[in-house]
């Protein structure tokens, strides 16, 4: 058991590790906007995501707090439901999977909570500050998702004919998202890849034993 133990205790500490560094060295480095282009389809893009995962948004202030706590008491779900896994034996490739999961949802909640009063405000022009002299941009709960890496594989049009979106721009893969929000959708991933092999359990072969009859037993009569 302890050595399922250390599974998630390593994948959580080395996502966040990974995906906090580089979100403060993107926050501290660089305005808004485009940091790096490695290609037309490779483009470090800093932005700041104030509601759910990829660049979705979520009910403005308030929904922004039901959104912040809601993450907060399902993380702590999580680090209960990896210890019932670990306790059951569950598969190792599961219990990392849910550890990428669990590790990326508390890396983006470390945004949330904890960004608003750490940094200044980023704009196109100004790099944020570390605790700056006049607070930070937002309140606790109130902060903003850090994300970066954009992949705009493919950029066409629908055709003419296309339902409802025919002639629009159409681009894969268009959402911005962070290291957290990879983990989420590998562990998700290799869960749905796996899902045969990880439910699988072993079942216990069960010896039938056949009672012998005992010479000694005076209800059996021999000729």
């Amino acid at each position: 058991m302890f050595q399922k133990i250390k599974i998630p205790l390593f994948t959580i500490f080395a996502v966040l590790f990974i995906d906090q560094f580089i979100k403060i060295y993107i926050k501290l480095n660089y305005p808004l906007g485009e940091v790096a282009n490695l290609g037309n389809w490779c483009i470090l893009h800093f932005t700041e995501n104030p509601g759910m995962a990829f660049g979705y948004e979520f009910g403005g202030n308030y929904g922004k707090l039901i959104l912040s706590v809601f993450r907060i008491l399902a993380c702590i779900g999580g680090v209960f439901y990896i210890r019932h896994i670990v306790k059951n034996k569950e598969h190792i490739g599961f219990i990392f999977s849910v550890s990428l999961i669990l590790a990326g949802a508390v890396g983006n909640i470390l945004d949330s909570v904890f960004y608003g009063v750490l940094f200044g405000e980023s704009d196109e022009f100004n790099v944020a500050k570390f605790l700056p002299v006049n607070g930070g941009y937002a309140g606790v709960l109130h902060g903003r998702v850090v994300d970066m890496f954009y992949f705009p594989i493919i950029n066409g049009h629908f055709p003419s004919w296309f339902p409802i979106w025919g002639g629009e721009e159409f681009q894969f893969f268009r959402p911005i998202f962070n290291f957290a929000d990879f983990a989420i959708s590998l562990g998700v991933g290799i869960i749905l890849a796996f899902q045969k092999r990880f439910t699988k359990k072993n079942i216990p072969v069960v010896q039938t034993i056949i009672p012998q009859p005992n010479p000694n037993d005076t209800n059996i009569t021999s000729n």
